[in-house]
């Protein structure tokens, strides 16, 4: 097949993010069997380098410049952002990232009749699938989480950026989502929950669940358990659910850890930190270090890796990159989302924590029991070797692919 994949954000390294993780391992299985195009935006990070190496993965790359961002301050603008989205029923957020030019060579492609599937890798790039797209070519989308369900979940745990706003842009993020699935022969989601929310929207949609996947060579598992008290969360710390996580976890969870184990440590891992997270740096034994060429060295060198996200939908490639290096995971409901871990009827993986005390009582209890330790860390890592490679992913992928409608 010649298949044309659309990403406006740049897949390549695949360590920017959970997006481009997905984006790029999916890319890559495709890769082995059918021509793949890609049309993706490059930010003023992404090197000369980069663009080689990701060029190298497919058959042809298209590279567009992201637009300005459009998110200046100003009653005024906002009022005029709001308009739009009543009137045009799309987010601010997908209008910002919107590209003429790219839109226009995407036309062009269609209308030559150079590829036989379109597929969309997060929602964000379906405002480039026109409705007529569906009578030339398949068309897919791969929703990597619900817009309406992560606005909702962010207003009833009260991390919302803007309450006020969000609880006017509820109702019409879920009219944006039931229409724009409306233009797919085929919806791909992350998780059960996330499937069941979009279908809701879309009773007679075809929707596949196609979870994320870890890379085992790139994780492999570890050879020995390092001891100690040393925590660690991984993931990009611009991403306000990966922000939120870690300032809950510094500010309510790790002074009482400390209190009880006075060496413990806290290390945040993962590119872009903003202010907020680089300020924890003066919390003692918070380490904030960014972005690093290899994640997994330092997940092998912690003692647990905590997930405790308090938003955010979809299976957390950071929960199954920790359990496939080997490393005992303590997370919420949110952070073990799409994963069976603690049910009778399975082998315990990870232990569940969402309040204060559940963190500090399951933290506590791996730091004193290596026996338990080690049990998390196998079970763990054989639920990624079983249940969520990128191979198990992409070939559920091709499938969607190839099916006809």
């Amino acid at each position: 097949m010649n298949i044309l994949m659309l990403s406006s954000t740049f897949p390549y390294p695949p360590t920017r993010g959970g997006t481009q993780v997905r984006t790029f391992n999916l890319l890559k299985y495709l890769s082995q069997r059918h021509s793949i195009t890609l049309a993706t935006q490059r930010e003023g990070d992404v090197t000369d380098a980069e663009v080689a190496g990701l060029r190298d993965c497919v058959d042809h790359l298209a590279i567009f410049e992201r637009p300005p961002d459009s998110q200046t301050t100003g009653i005024l603008k906002k009022i005029q952002r709001f308009g739009k989205f009543l009137q045009q029923g799309t987010p601010p957020s997908v209008l910002n990232r919107y590209s003429v030019e790219m839109q226009t060579w995407i036309n062009n492609w269609v209308e030559a009749g150079k590829c036989d599937v379109i597929t969309c890798e997060h929602s964000v790039n379906e405002i480039y699938v026109r409705s007529h797209f569906p009578k030339q070519v398949k068309t897919i989308v791969n929703i990597h989480s619900s817009v309406y369900a992560t606005c909702r979940n962010q207003l009833a745990t009260g991390i919302s950026e803007n309450s006020f706003r969000d609880k006017i842009n509820l109702p019409l993020l879920r009219r944006y989502e039931q229409n724009y699935c409306a233009k797919f022969s085929a919806i791909v989601a992350t998780t059960e929950e996330d499937k069941i929310q979009l279908q809701e929207f879309n009773p007679n949609s075809e929707i596949t669940v196609i979870p994320n996947g870890v890379d085992l060579v790139s994780f492999p598992n570890r050879t020995t358990d390092p001891g100690g008290h040393r925590l660690i969360f991984i993931g990009a710390m611009d991403n306000l659910a990966n922000i939120d996580a870690v300032c809950f976890f510094s500010n309510e969870v790790l002074p009482e850890i400390q209190k009880l184990y006075p060496d413990a440590t806290f290390d945040i891992v993962g590119s872009h930190p903003v202010s907020e997270v680089l300020a924890l740096a003066q919390k003692p034994g918070i380490n904030v270090i960014g972005r690093v060429p290899s994640m997994v060295e330092y997940l092998h060198q912690s003692t647990i890796c905590v997930v405790s996200m308090r938003t955010g939908f979809g299976i957390k490639n950071k929960t199954l990159e920790a359990m496939a290096a080997g490393v005992p995971i303590v997370a919420s409901d949110r952070g073990l989302e799409g994963l069976a871990v603690d049910a009778a009827s399975h082998p315990l993986r990870a232990l569940r924590a969402n309040k204060s005390a559940e963190y500090i009582t399951a933290i506590s209890q791996l730091f004193e029991d290596p026996h338990l330790r080690s049990e998390l860390s196998h079970n763990g890592r054989q639920l990624v070797e079983t249940e969520f490679t990128w191979d198990i992913a992409g070939k559920s992928y091709e499938q969607v692919c190839l099916k006809r409608d």
